[in-house]
């Protein structure tokens, strides 16, 4: 079995390996290295929690010259602030013996201050491309020197609208460079991107999109309503202790704080929340508390279900079912990483049984199903969403009157009935003089007055 001893790579960095404790590489790691260093463009294809991040960062770092220029020479592109913090955390970890300097950029902070990080200088930028972008229009960032562009989680990134800013970097870069780039999946998108920037591209898969992780275990619940289900919940995450570290995906924003205010009354101390309306001082504090295990439960929306690298989570628990059978594999990868065991559940209702079985289609395998506990109250209750629309059925007996008014018409009141005379300094002039003296008028009229 392959070591990191058989990897072609400076003392800086060997020793910053061994100070992680990583002896053996995972299959991503070992298959892109040599792509890498060879200076090929390559796109990788693994699913999440496989070490995507060493496996583009080591030999990036090992080919690195070290450099006084203030332009970047390396590149990092990710979809969200979260997965910025933490790349830039493992960077400074890879060259604990090395003279790098490493700057992010992401939105939701004081742009002025990132363009004055930028203008001190940086070996490698981690960024989003929103925030990326706007820096390269105000010219406060320039990528003349890239030498190395790596884009992670490329289909996240696409999923969420950023196209135009990738293609549109990308057009900026250097025309020789080594582009990178990683995903979960390989969509029609993602073969345009490659076929209109990349060169003789060279791919490397180490598992098919949608294979079900082996060391997770799965298992669903079918559930009428949102407010059975968060019954339900309240249920389960009773067991602290078998519930120790728990991840739950909600579909939105309005859902996650629904939900929210149904946990906070019972688990207030344990439970924090992650959204994309939340500040990024609430979002880092947030995910630093649950990675510590000050909070044991963590509500969330797929801004979570991506990249970010949280230990010893115990359970991932889907309470909607996601409508893109993908995301459902992408947050359950939350659970059972580094070959540690993890579980998953899955609440659906019959309306969303379709989107389980899109699910089951995707992995080839049928999710076990538990039966609803007797003891947990079925709620009345229902959400907005849940509730049936009342629509008016048109009125067959209605005579069309094109001249009668429409449904807007109403008659003024007496107050917006009046018009604007102008002041009354000029209506009182007029009035006196029966018409309009100007000052200049007034003046004259006195001088004649006097003699």
């Amino acid at each position: 079995m392959q070591s990191f001893n058989d990897f072609k790579i400076g003392t800086p960095l060997r020793n910053a390996i061994a100070d992680m404790g990583f002896t053996q590489p995972t299959p991503i790691q070992s298959k892109a290295f040599p792509v890498i260093m060879s200076g090929k463009d390559m796109i990788g294809i693994a699913q999440t929690g496989t070490g995507k991040t060493f496996a583009y960062m080591l030999p990036v770092l090992n080919t690195l010259p070290y450099s006084e220029d203030i332009h970047p020479k390396a590149l990092v592109i990710v979809p969200t602030r979260e997965l910025v913090l933490q790349v830039v955390e493992e960077i400074e970890k890879f060259t604990k013996y090395k003279n790098v300097r490493t700057l992010a950029v992401y939105g939701g902070t004081n742009i002025n201050t990132q363009k004055m990080a930028v203008m001190q200088g940086a070996d490698i930028i981690v960024a989003t491309p929103g925030r990326l972008y706007d820096l390269v229009l105000s010219r406060a960032l320039q990528l003349k020197m890239i030498k190395k562009l790596v884009i992670d989680e490329v289909d996240v990134m696409l999923d969420l609208g950023f196209r135009f800013q990738l293609t549109n970097i990308m057009d900026l870069l250097p025309k020789k460079r080594q582009n990178i780039m990683f995903s979960a999946t390989m969509t029609d998108e993602i073969e345009n991107l490659i076929t209109n920037f990349f060169k003789d591209t060279q791919k490397v898969s180490v598992a098919l999109s949608g294979t079900p992780l082996e060391n997770i275990t799965q298992s669903c619940y079918e559930v009428p309503n949102f407010y059975t289900k968060a019954n339900l919940l309240v249920d389960i995450l009773q067991d602290a202790e078998v519930f120790h570290k728990v991840l739950v995906f909600v579909s939105n924003k309005k859902s996650a704080d629904r939900l929210f205010a149904v946990l906070e009354d019972i688990y207030s101390e344990e439970i924090c929340l992650i959204h994309s309306n939340k500040t990024q001082n609430y979002r880092v504090r947030s995910i630093r508390q649950f990675d510590e295990g000050k909070n044991r439960i963590l509500v969330t929306t797929d801004v979570m279900a991506r990249g970010l690298d949280l230990d010893e989570i115990s359970h991932v628990i889907n309470f909607d079912t996601p409508s893109f059978p993908e995301n459902y594999i992408h947050r359950i990868g939350r659970t059972g990483r580094a070959e540690k065991k993890g579980n998953a559940l899955l609440f659906y209702t019959p309306k969303e049984a379709e989107d389980k079985e899109a699910i089951e289609s995707l992995m080839d395998f049928s999710i076990p199903n538990i039966p609803f506990p007797e003891h947990i109250e079925i709620s009345e209750k229902k959400t907005p969403e849940e509730k049936p629309k009342v629509i008016e059925p048109n009125n067959p007996i209605k005579i069309s009157d094109e001249d009668a008014p429409g449904p807007s018409f109403h008659e003024k009141s007496e107050k917006n009935k009046k018009t604007n005379q102008g002041g009354s300094y000029k209506r009182i002039i007029e009035k006196k003089y029966k018409k309009r003296k100007t000052k200049g008028d007034k003046n004259y009229n006195k001088r004649n007055k006097r003699k």
